[in-house]
């Protein structure tokens, strides 16, 4: 294996799951994700000579993939605030529809609600500022290198963060009790209404009814600290949300099509 090959596969082991994370906060699709991961790999490998060293490989990595996202994604979000509002909040709670859960159950559906709707708020943003607020809210870059993703300056990166954070600060500042525990939107009652628009579902496979077609979110668990307490900070909240849960197997499907010769395709 030559050089370029080597450190290929080490930016494969080392920031595939980022790479997934970034696509499916952007896409709020699993499959998708799945799909925009391998396609970022396998141009990637097209262009493994390019590689770069440390810490500038992930910030490359995220340029490739959010190229392929702009290609799949409308300029136009698929889901708005008022889409939003009308499917977790539109009607009193429903208490009969979370009677029959047991409290591990609960426990689990209050963390996909939690994790659905955060998700679903970044989605109502335009991709350009959804970017933005994803690179620093989700993935933890700093400006430099979120500027650096997208190949513009930082101050440039500033104003569509500032617009990204403003956008969904407004959103929930007067709704999520998260942001503020005397607000009107409290998970545990609207779990029930989530339930039954099919927002969330009781298991893994639920789907998120807000797209057409509806996608599955995937599993999540609590955070690292297990904190989940109320934070008026709406990046802090963002950063209590744990990473997706990736096809154990991508990694070795993206070194399957590699050895197959498929991406010579995409070298033409």
């Amino acid at each position: 294996m030559g050089v370029d090959s080597r450190l290929f596969d080490t930016a494969l082991e080392q920031h595939w799951k980022r790479i997934f994370n970034f696509a499916f906060r952007m896409t709020m699709s699993r499959d998708d994700a799945a799909e925009i991961t391998r396609e970022t790999y396998l141009r990637a490998y097209v262009g493994r000579d390019k590689l770069p060293h440390g810490s500038d490989l992930e910030p490359w990595l995220l340029r490739i993939a959010n190229h392929v996202i702009d290609n799949r994604i409308d300029s136009t979000p698929e889901v708005n605030f008022d889409l939003l509002d009308d499917t977790l909040r539109s009607e009193a709670t429903r208490t009969d529809v979370v009677q029959s859960l047991t409290h591990p159950e609960k426990e689990f559906l209050l963390w996909e609600l939690k994790q659905g709707c955060m998700t679903s708020v970044v989605n109502c943003l335009s991709p350009g500022e959804r970017v933005a607020f994803v690179l620093s809210a989700l993935l933890g870059l700093d400006d430099a290198a979120a500027a650096r993703t997208l190949g513009i300056k930082s101050s440039a990166f500033k104003v569509r963060l500032s617009r990204a954070r403003k956008k969904v600060q407004d959103y929930l500042a007067p709704r999520c009790e998260h942001v503020d525990p005397g607000n009107p939107c409290h998970c545990p009652s609207r779990l029930g209404v989530a339930l039954s628009k099919g927002f969330i579902g009781r298991s893994p496979s639920a789907v998120v009814s807000l797209r057409k077609p509806a996608q599955p979110f995937g599993r999540y668990g609590a955070g690292a600290d297990g904190d989940d307490q109320p934070r008026r900070d709406v990046m802090r909240i963002y950063n209590t949300l744990p990473e997706p849960d990736p096809p154990d197997d991508l990694p070795q499907r993206i070194r399957t099509e590699i050895q197959s010769g498929r991406w010579q395709k995409l070298a033409k």
